[in-house]
């Protein structure tokens, strides 16, 4: 790895709170996590601002109870990439058991401002 990314095993605050908001179902502390003009892009979907961003946790992450388990975290500046184990209440048909997804957090002043979740092929 090159200077600029170390493998880390202490998560930047806002990256530990939203994963902790999700955890515990918390909407009101997730959608803190986030910055005024903010934005998230799930699955190549984009949600921008706070209300948008609200509006798709409400439904993506505390309507289907999802959990977040991370696995690794790698940091590169201002960005955090987390691959994590997800679960929840969704229709997994069709998903690999377990469903390994991965996080692009970009934070600014203790706050998320980009969020890109991707379902990524896995290499060995």
């Amino acid at each position: 790895m090159s200077d600029a990314y170390e493998l880390s095993s202490e998560l930047p605050t806002p990256v530990a709170a939203f994963i902790g908001a999700t955890n515990t179902g918390d909407l009101t502390a997730l959608v803190g996590t986030f910055a005024d003009h903010a934005m998230v892009n799930d699955q190549l979907r984009e949600h921008w601002d706070k209300p948008a961003i609200a509006a798709w946790a409400s439904t993506e992450i505390i309507g289907q109870r999802l959990t977040i388990r991370a696995r690794k975290a790698v940091r590169n500046h201002d960005h955090t990439v987390v691959e994590a184990v997800v679960d929840g209440s969704f229709d997994k048909r069709g998903l690999p058991d377990p469903l390994v997804v991965t996080f692009y957090f970009s934070a600014r002043e203790d706050r998320l401002v980009q969020l890109v979740i991707l379902r990524n092929e896995l290499g060995e």
